[in-house]
C-alpha cells in the first residue's frame, strides 16, 4: 500500500515541506515523529521570513505605520486560532509559548485565584507530565487534591471510575488529554465534559495532538478550558494557545506581571488590562504567531475531514503491518485513535530499537514519552512511537515495518 487516499494530494503536500526531500545517511528520510514536533510547510517559512524582511516592529504599543501593520499581522492570528477553535470571542484566546505554559496558566491562575484548599483536580491515568506536574505544584501549595481518573487495559478512560471521582461534588477541574501521546487515545471529551459539569466541575482538555488531527470545536464539546501548541500544528516553536471561556477570563488574576498586561500602573497599585491581555505580559512572540497564523490556514486549506481521512487510513495500515510482525507488540487498543501508535519490540530497548532504524533512514521516538505513570500502569519502561503528519505516506509506514523485521533479526 504506497498511494494516497482519492482526492488528497499528498504529493503536492509533501512538495510544500522541503525538508522531506533530504537523504539521511544515504537514505530517504521517512520522518514518523510529528507528534513530538511536526515539519513546517514553506508557506509557514515564508510568512515568517516576510514578517522580518518587510513588517517587524514591536505590537500594540507603536504608533508608526510599521508597528501597526504588524500588530494587524499579529493579532490575525488569534483571530484564525478563535476560527479554528470555534471560540466564541476572539477575545477567548490567550496566547502562551506551548500548552505546557497553558496548562501551567490555568494551574496557576484559575487554581490559585478560583479553587478552594480542599477542593480536588481530577487527571488521566494517561496524561503527559506538562499535565501532572503543574497539578503536583498546586496541591503542594494550596492544598488542593489530586485524583487519578483509571484507563482500561485497552488504553481508554474509563468513565465510570471518572464519575466516582466526582461523586463527593468536591472536585473543581477536570484536566484531560483530547488524545494521547503516547496511545493515539482519543478521549470523549463531550461525555467528560457533560460528566464534569454534572457534579459541578469545570473541565480542561490538552489538546496538543488532538488538534492536528482533528477537528476541535470548544462549543460543542462544551469545554471550559483548551489548549494546543503551534509546533505540532505545522507552525513554529515559542507559540501556543490557551482558550477559555471569557467568564472565567475575567474570574482569573493574572499569573506574571509586566508590560502589557495592565492598563495603569502607579506606586501604590497596578490594574490589569482587559482580557487575554491580561495574561500576556511583555513582548510576545510575535514572528511565532504570525507563523502560527499561516500554519492554521495551511490547515483549514486543506480541510480537517480530508486530514482525518487520510491519517485514519495511515493507522489502520499500520496496526496490520506491525501486528503482522512476529515479536513486535502495539500498546493501546482504544477505538478511537489518532495517529499515533507506540510499540514494543521483544528482546529489545525501545533505545536501541530506534537507533537502528536511524541507520536507515526512519526517526521515530523512543522513551516514556514524558509519560512517566502511563508506562508503569502498561508495566513498560519505555516504548518506540511512530507518529504521522498529514505529509506521511503509506510507503513510509512500509519502511518502518520492513526495517523493523530487520532489526527483530539482528536481536535474535
Amino acid at each position: 500500500m504506497t498511494d494516497a487516499l482519492p482526492g488528497f494530494d499528498l504529493a503536492r503536500i509533501r512538495a510544500d515541506f522541503p525538508i522531506l526531500a533530504q537523504k539521511i545517511r544515504g537514505k530517504d528520510l521517512v520522518f514518523l515523529d510529528s507528534a513530538a514536533s511536526a515539519q513546517k510547510p514553506r508557506q509557514v517559512i515564508s510568512a515568517m521570513v516576510e514578517c522580518m524582511e518587510t513588517q517587524y516592529a514591536n505590537v500594540h504599543r507603536g504608533l508608526h505605520w510599521m508597528s501597526e501593520r504588524t500588530t494587524d499581522a499579529y493579532e490575525a492570528a488569534r483571530v484564525a486560532a478563535a476560527r479554528l477553535l470555534n471560540a466564541r470571542e476572539t477575545s477567548e484566546i490567550v496566547f502562551v509559548r506551548n500548552s505546557t505554559e497553558a496548562l501551567n496558566l490555568v494551574a496557576n491562575s484559575y487554581g490559585h485565584g478560583v479553587l478552594q484548599p480542599g477542593q480536588a483536580v481530577v487527571v488521566s491515568a494517561m496524561e503527559h507530565h506538562s499535565n501532572i506536574v503543574p497539578w503536583q505544584m498546586l496541591r503542594d501549595a494550596h492544598g488542593v487534591e489530586l485524583r487519578v481518573a483509571p484507563i482500561t487495559d485497552a488504553g481508554e478512560l474509563d468513565l465510570e471510575g471518572l464519575e466516582a471521582l466526582l461523586a463527593d461534588r468536591k472536585v473543581g477541574l477536570v484536566s484531560v488529554t483530547h488524545m494521547s501521546n503516547v496511545l493515539g487515545t482519543c478521549t470523549p471529551a463531550a461525555r467528560i465534559a457533560r460528566l464534569a459539569h454534572e457534579y459541578g466541575a469545570k473541565v480542561m482538555f490538552d489538546g496538543s495532538q488532538a488538534v492536528v488531527h482533528r477537528r476541535v470545536d470548544v462549543q460543542a464539546i462544551d469545554a471550559d478550558f483548551y489548549c494546543f501548541t503551534g509546533h505540532k500544528l505545522y507552525g513554529p516553536t515559542g507559540i501556543g494557545v490557551l482558550w477559555a471561556r471569557r467568564e472565567l477570563l475575567e474570574a482569573m488574576p493574572p499569573w506574571m506581571g509586566g508590560g502589557e498586561m495592565i492598563s495603569s500602573v502607579t506606586w501604590e497599585r497596578s490594574r490589569w488590562a482587559e482580557v487575554p491581555h491580561k495574561f500576556e505580559a511583555g513582548t510576545p512572540a510575535i514572528v511565532e504567531g504570525i507563523g502560527l497564523r499561516a500554519a492554521i490556514e495551511y490547515v483549514e486549506s486543506i480541510g480537517y475531514d480530508a486530514i482525518a481521512a487520510h491519517e485514519a487510513a495511515l493507522v489502520d495500515h499500520a496496526l496490520a503491518r506491525l501486528s503482522a510482525l512476529e515479536g513486535v507488540t502495539v500498546i493501546g487498543r482504544a477505538q478511537d485513535r489518532g495517529g499515533v501508535v507506540s510499540f514494543t519490540l521483544d528482546r529489545a530497548h525501545a533505545h536501541d530499537v530506534a537507533t537502528l532504524l536511524d541507520r536507515n533512514g526512519v526517526a521515530v521516538r523512543a522513551g516514556h514519552h514524558c509519560a512517566e505513570p502511563l508506562m508503569r500502569r502498561l508495566g513498560l519502561d519505555s516504548t518506540a512511537r511512530a507518529s504521522f503528519g498529514l505529509y506521511t505516506t503509506p510507503g513510509e509506514i512500509d519502511v518502518l515495518a520492513d526495517t523493523l523485521a530487520r532489526v527483530r533479526e539482528f536481536f535474535a
